[in-house]
């Protein structure tokens, strides 16, 4: 394959302009070593330059020492100039809990990153190709995903650049053979056990070309028909929530907006609060965004919900209003609803259908069941019926004093109401009307001190 050929499979807009500086990530690969030569040759007829940019993942040993010394002599026979990084992505992997995967992507692209912005916030480019991109969607689809996930790489995105997603590996080694243009083979590469994208690569991907040998141009083009559809719900997503009240902390949409958009729309609107609210919609799930529409179609009238949501973001909602905040919540009465974790005070609440860790089981009841489960604090008066007051109420404050429980600690004890009715008090325990015996069904009310989950964090 021809350089003009390759470049005939190269949107031109991806490529640099006459006169630029570049940043191309090259790990010493085929695919890789091919990029840079094609934008050394690019850059050099235009006035420009390509910088080699190679990150040591540390991971193989004297084979990744290797890896780092062939690219910088190459650069160095062929006037490139070198920057190379490295990190150690298995302490990384472990301190935060990740796969070895995703801390060295992590770890790689912020070297590039910072590298490109000391040659000026320049393009970076990367080698993924088309077999790369097909790969991609097969492993997100896997995973489980949305239409976004399916949409593979971009061309371009947050100054990241892949001209050759268009371009097949094998006519990659076609040019690489045609230029000359030598390169390492990561062993590690070899082995479909090594990680789940070389099981795809390796056994997957061959079996698929099997059926159809354009499997991969095919699977290419249905993620870019979905990229179309994707970017026409995300519009359709940001028209309906132009008008969304957004203040410092709080970002707030009706109940009706929601209601006059489609099922696609109404999951993308609600991730356009959380980029009006400042906080950004990484780490945000499927299963986070229907807990939220969850709450928009079963809090009662007149009662309010609650969801704890990544980057300490509180869902809220009441009156047909539904609330994204990032301030300290009050200490009101809320609604529980099945799977939504509340936090409430210095305590954790979630309701659940069965009995885990600590909690309150409350057996179901009849009469005024359909006002539901709410938690708030203790009201003034208020009694319960407990073993040791032998069938005689006792108010809430009488049973703090005899347990010794302050006056501040009372008020921020999580209080449990079924039908408006005081069912439970946590650390003092449930009314004998409501309590449920072991192995009789029940609703649970799972509470985890603050503290304690902290702790048991570390």
């Amino acid at each position: 394959m021809t350089r003009a050929d390759l470049l005939g499979r190269v949107p031109r807009w991806t490529l640099p302009g006459r006169g630029r500086t570049v940043l191309c990530a090259v790990s010493g690969g085929l695919d890789s070593m091919c990029l840079l030569d094609l934008l050394d040759w690019w850059c050099r007829e235009r006035g420009g330059r390509v910088v080699a940019a190679h990150f040591n993942h540390q991971l193989r040993g004297a084979e990744s020492d290797r890896d780092e010394a062939f690219v910088r002599d190459w650069c160095a026979a062929h006037g490139i100039p070198f920057v190379s990084g490295s990190g150690d992505v298995k302490a990384r992997a472990e301190t935060e809990g990740r796969s070895i995967e995703e801390a060295a992507r992590d770890l790689r692209y912020a070297f590039l990153r910072r590298e490109a912005e000391k040659l000026g916030g320049v393009r970076i480019y990367t080698a993924h190709h088309a077999d790369d991109n097909a790969e991609t969607i097969l492993f997100n689809l896997i995973r489980g995903t949305g239409v976004a996930g399916l949409t593979g790489m971009a061309w371009q995105q947050d100054g990241i650049y892949r001209p050759l997603l268009d371009v097949a590996r094998a006519e990659l080694a076609d040019y690489a053979a045609a230029h000359s243009v030598p390169h390492v083979e990561d062993t590690t590469n070899a082995d479909p056990d090594a990680a789940a994208r070389n099981f795809l690569r390796l056994e997957v991907m061959p079996r698929l070309r099997q059926i159809n040998p354009q499997a991969v141009a095919h699977i290419n083009g249905a993620g870019r028909r979905l990229r179309v559809v994707d970017r026409s719900l995300e519009e359709e997503a940001a028209r309906r929530t132009a008008r969304v009240e957004v203040r410092e902390g709080r970002v707030t949409l009706s109940k009706r907006a929601l209601a006059e958009a489609s099922d696609a729309v109404k999951p993308r609107m609600l991730l356009r609060l959380f980029d009006l609210l400042g906080v950004g919609r990484k780490d945000i799930t499927a299963a986070q965004l229907n807990a939220m529409l969850y709450l928009t179609r079963n809090t009662l009238w007149g009662k309010e919900s609650r969801l704890d949501l990544p980057h300490g973001v509180t869902a809220r909602y009441c009156r047909e209003w539904l609330m994204l905040e990032t301030r300290p919540q009050t200490l009101t009465e809320v609604q529980l609803l099945p799977g939504c974790p509340v936090t409430w005070g210095d305590y954790r609440i979630i309701l659940l259908d069965h009995r885990e860790g600590e909690g309150l089981a409350i057996r179901p009841w009849h009469q005024g069941e359909r006002m539901g489960l709410t938690v708030g604090p203790a009201a003034p008066g208020d009694r319960l019926i407990l073993p040791e007051t032998h069938g005689g109420g006792r108010s809430v404050k009488r049973l703090c004093l005899d347990r010794r429980i302050s006056l501040s600690e009372r008020d921020r004890l999580p209080a449990v109401y079924a039908g408006g009715t005081l069912a439970a008090v946590w650390r003092l325990g449930v009314d004998q009307a409501f309590s449920a015996s072991a192995g009789e069904p029940c609703r649970f009310i799972q509470i985890i001190e603050a503290a304690k989950e902290r702790e048991h964090e570390k």
